[in-house]
């Protein structure tokens, strides 16, 4: 017999909400879980106090939080996610001599789990356990453009949401939008000078089984170096590809 009832209701609540394509309502929740309306909305506001759900006003409606997404990070972390990335992360480097990168989002940030570079590579910042604005990495965009519109917006509200390195890169929601769905046809995401002058990389998004974005594999080269970009990101949306299988991922709509 359970004996947390409140508990048990709240996780089945963030359950729910995990398994829905996107942001509801507080009533569809009810109805669906079959809870009193006032229970579910005093489970949410508690939920929203803590970062695992995030309440959309204009719409009426409530979705998953930055919580649940560091929450669910920290599984695949836990579960290995370096172990079974590493070896498509060391193909990329010999194949390409390209710095490979591993990495997951951390809220609005890109935290980089792995990193595999070729001898005398030129030095990056990004580094294990580096966290940068996820807006301005080719890894971080590439996981944003597999989120709900809701999720993206959640996090990126209005500009003083966006951090600036080298005047480049969106810095309004409005242009956030627009690079984001660019992206998200095309595939892969990249960034030329947005992190660090005179580099580009591209990324691609690996997914859960849930078609969520797990996390992303980048490629890393000179600017000045002749290769295209468009033959360096078929090699990491063949790696992503390649993760998502490891970990009973599905590509994601």
């Amino acid at each position: 017999m359970t004996r947390v009832p409140a508990a048990t209701r709240a996780l089945r609540l963030l359950r729910f909400l995990a398994s829905r394509p996107g942001p509801v309502s507080a009533s569809t929740a009810a109805a669906e879980l079959g809870l009193p309306r006032s229970s579910v909305h005093q489970l949410l506001e508690a939920m929203a106090e803590e970062g695992f759900v995030t309440h959309l006003p204009e719409e009426r409606r409530w979705g998953l939080g930055v919580a649940a997404f560091e929450i669910g990070s920290a599984y695949l972390r836990h579960e290995g996610l370096e172990r079974l990335a590493r070896p498509l992360l060391t193909q990329l480097t010999e194949a390409t001599g390209a710095t490979a990168h591993l990495g997951v989002l951390h809220g609005s940030d890109t935290l980089y789990l792995l990193k595999e570079q070729p001898p005398h590579a030129p030095t990056l910042i990004t580094g294990v356990g580096v966290r940068l604005p996820a807006h301005l990495t080719a890894s971080g965009r590439a996981m944003l453009a597999l989120l709900p519109r809701a999720q993206v917006r959640a996090l990126y509200p209005d500009t003083a949401s966006f951090t600036d390195r080298t005047g480049r890169g969106p810095d309004t929601p409005t242009e956030l939008r627009r690079v984001l769905a660019e992206e998200s046809r095309r595939g892969w995401s990249m960034e030329n000078g947005q992190v660090t002058e005179g580099f580009i990389s591209v990324a691609a998004a690996a997914t859960d089984h849930n078609g969520r974005p797990a996390a992303a594999i980048s490629l890393t080269v000179p600017s000045a170096r002749p290769v295209t970009p468009q033959a360096l990101a078929a090699r990491v949306r063949d790696a992503a590809a390649d993760l998502t299988r490891r970990l009973d991922g599905r590509a994601s709509p």
